[in-house]
């Protein structure tokens, strides 16, 4: 995606230096985010939106069309578990931009309590956005990537991926899925030139229940550290990946 420069290189400034900078303005990597309209996604977005080209994906057209005034970004509707909407949203964003060089698969559902207080329903929308809608997301880039022979997928995992804990059962299942899934995804496409990735972050100090109301905790990682993170591993060039990045806060134990 080619970026515009209003004003045009005073003559002092063609300096080697200087080339090489405007180059680099000139290019903009295009990130796609998938549940970007709120919460780690829309801080991953404001940290991102001045130096990369970003598309964001969410159900909210309410909530993307704001932060898009807000930030100077593009976005689409779009429900993550419906594969065949996925596709042609990333068709058209590739169309659009010109390629994908970035996906950052953020869109995540929350359930908790006793598996037999889970409804069926709750089960299976978390499933389908936690894991079926990430592949999804994947799947739908993975052919331009591999056509440009670069490129960085980024999942937004979590310590559940990893650990254990009562009451968590569905959503340990979908992110435990998520993170076999990421370590095939490495070995498969780095032939290719694509960096696949995993974050797994701890608790987060401001997160969503499945009422869809925030809350806060004294304990938990900062949604801009986490979007800090992200920005460090894109900081590096292309040939350098991070198979596995945890955050959390000191002294948080998810057991």
């Amino acid at each position: 995606m080619w970026s515009c420069i209003s004003q045009p290189l005073r003559a002092e400034e063609y300096s080697i230096k200087n080339y090489f900078v405007f180059a680099t303005i000139l290019y903009m990597k295009t990130i796609v985010i998938t549940g970007g309209s709120d919460g780690l996604g829309k801080a991953i977005a404001e940290r991102l939106s001045t130096s990369y080209t970003i598309y964001l994906l969410a159900r909210s057209e309410e909530k993307l069309k704001k932060l898009s005034e807000e930030i100077g970004c593009k976005y689409y509707v779009c429900d993550v578990a419906d594969h065949a909407e996925v596709q042609k949203k990333m068709n058209d964003i590739a169309k659009d931009a010109g390629g994908i060089d970035v996906l950052i698969n953020n869109a995540g559902l929350w359930v908790q309590g006793p598996l037999e207080e889970n409804s069926s329903e709750e089960i299976e929308n978390m499933i389908a956005v936690n894991t079926t809608g990430l592949i999804n997301a994947t799947k739908a880039v993975v052919p331009f990537m591999k056509e440009k022979g670069s490129g960085a997928i980024i999942q937004m995992n979590s310590q559940a991926g990893f650990y254990k804990k009562k009451d968590r059962s569905v959503y340990t299942a979908s992110k435990w899925a998520v993170t076999g899934f990421t370590k095939s995804l490495q070995v498969e496409l780095e032939p290719f030139g694509i960096a696949v990735m995993g974050i797994y972050p701890g608790a987060l100090a401001v997160s969503m229940t499945k009422e869809d109301q925030k809350t806060s905790r004294n304990d938990g990682v900062s949604l801009e550290n986490v979007a800090k993170t992200v920005e460090f591993i894109l900081s590096f060039d292309d040939n350098t990946t991070f198979p596995e990045i945890g955050i959390k806060q000191i002294g948080w134990d998810w057991s």
